[in-house]
């Protein structure tokens, strides 16, 4: 059973949103979020890394469609998984469905679940490096600690209480 599912509406389209724990998830529903990550993230990104790191068994999985089509993902991943504090991971939206802002309804959608389901508590995210300002203007700051992680540039950065 899903946490809850909301629909809102964007530009040009009715967004189905999605909230489940991992054990929640239909073998369909797992398929597309790994097609969706590998899309994006191996194929379009040029990047070959562990995509399957163990980590989804203990996350909450964000999925939002688009006529029942999965478009957008983000994992929520419990404290102590990644880090100290609860962290988002895996954000991504599909090459088609880029440019309305659905990266950011993405992104408030999932803060604003852990907050409203989870406590208000700080986030912490490892973003790729490009993306500072999309994540700053969301309200996550800068740690000051970059790295390369799967040989691209990526910085932690904190969303404070």
């Amino acid at each position: 059973m899903a946490f809850f599912i909301q629909n809102c509406s964007g530009t040009n389209r009715l967004m189905t949103w999605d909230i489940k724990k991992f054990s929640e998830l239909t073998t369909n529903e797992l398929y597309e979020i790994i097609r969706l990550r590998s899309e994006v993230f191996v194929v379009e990104q040029n990047c070959v890394y562990q995509d399957l790191d163990g980590k989804d068994q203990e996350s909450i999985h964000v999925c939002g469609y688009n006529k029942n089509l999965l478009v957008a993902y983000a994992r929520i991943v419990n404290k102590g998984v990644s880090y100290s504090e609860i962290s988002i991971g895996r954000v991504v939206v599909s090459e088609k469905s880029r440019g309305n802002d659905l990266g950011k309804e993405l992104m408030k959608f999932t803060i604003q679940f852990i907050t409203n389901e989870l406590g208000v508590q700080p986030i912490r995210i490892s973003a790729q490096s490009y993306l500072e300002n999309f994540y700053s203007q969301l309200g996550f700051n800068s740690t000051g600690k970059s790295y390369l992680e799967d040989g691209i540039p990526h910085l932690e950065m904190l969303l404070p209480v």
